[in-house]
């Protein structure tokens, strides 16, 4: 055991809190060089002695964050108390982002799904044999638990994000809100809806004057994008119920979207969008001037409202 602790001393990572360990090194080039030592020793003896000694096969975990936010307990802080005030007010509570884009084709779907026979799929997943990308912006209503994916095939810009909300409204909010004079959008800092993004700002300026609502957009702290409740009360699902299932068309990614439902009541509507994004649209400093835009005093670079302008 000496030559082995030996052996794997250079290449061992573990864990301080459960005593668990893990070498690189596999166990027949720790047998080989356990045998230039002299000892016979075969591979399956090294794998029974690793593990009597506390070593396993592990894989990389994502537990390491950056330095986070200094402030990013207290957004999530106000993001609860707006939370509250609008439900409160009746008004809709819309966490919104874009799904991983997705190749439409007869292309390898991740996960497994019950079938008698394995189904024969494309042995690479090149864009050039695709019939194209399916760019899936969801808005999940945390109220009423239901969510609804506007299904591009062009391009991930804040036209398309802003497109994806008016389609939600149009749709079905305006006839689950009828009297709402205000929405609450909890989106990431980055993408197509980003913070910092004046193409996001002046998209949700349209839809505030042609709807006549006040919007209140609330940002997560960079870094804190798996907390978007879009992501684990909605794409989850969709992602589960459509695993290894290839999406061979758009009809099949609009079907599996408006399938997918949950224990809990969760419903989806989903609408295919085929409308050009074109990307590096300047905005100029006119547009910006137009924005009746007010930043909040906690916390102004992630929290905002755009008013409707008089006409």
């Amino acid at each position: 055991m000496t030559a082995l602790e030996q052996a794997v001393q250079e290449a061992t990572a573990g864990d301080p809190m459960t005593g668990l360990r893990w070498t690189h090194k596999t166990t027949r080039k720790i047998a080989r060089e356990l045998g230039a030592q002299g000892f016979a020793i075969s591979h399956t003896t090294v794998a029974r002695l690793l593990r009597a000694a506390d070593y396993a096969l592990r894989t990389n975990r994502k537990r390491l964050a950056r330095t986070h936010e200094p402030e990013r307990d207290a957004q999530f802080q106000l993001m609860e108390r707006q939370r509250r005030r609008f439900r409160r007010r009746g008004w809709p509570v819309l966490s919104v982002d874009t799904k991983k884009k997705e190749l439409v084709g007869n292309f390898k779907n991740p996960g497994a799904c019950w079938r008698k026979e394995a189904r024969a799929v494309l042995d690479h997943d090149f864009a050039s044999a695709a019939l194209g990308r399916g760019i899936p912006f969801g808005v999940y209503d945390a109220g009423r638990n239901c969510g609804f994916v506007l299904v591009g095939t062009s391009h991930e810009t804040a036209e398309f994000a802003v497109a994806a909300l008016r389609a939600w409204w149009l749709e079905t909010g305006r006839w689950c809100y009828p009297r709402a004079a205000r929405w609450l959008l909890e989106a990431d800092c980055g993408g197509a809806n980003g913070n910092r993004s004046w193409r996001w700002k002046v998209g949700l300026q349209r839809l505030a004057d042609e709807f006549g609502v006040a919007i209140t957009v609330a940002h997560l702290p960079p870094g804190a994008s798996k907390w978007n409740r879009i992501e684990h009360r909605m794409f989850n699902l969709i992602s589960a119920n459509w695993a290894g299932e290839p999406l061979a068309s758009y009809e099949v990614i609009l079907k599996y979207i408006e399938t997918t439902e949950s224990e809990t009541g969760f419903r989806c509507r989903a609408v295919l969008d085929t409308s050009e994004y074109p990307t590096r649209i300047q905005v100029t400093e006119e547009e910006k001037r137009a924005v009746r835009i007010r930043y909040h005093k906690t916390l102004p670079q992630w929290n905002y409202t755009i008013y409707p302008r008089r006409k």
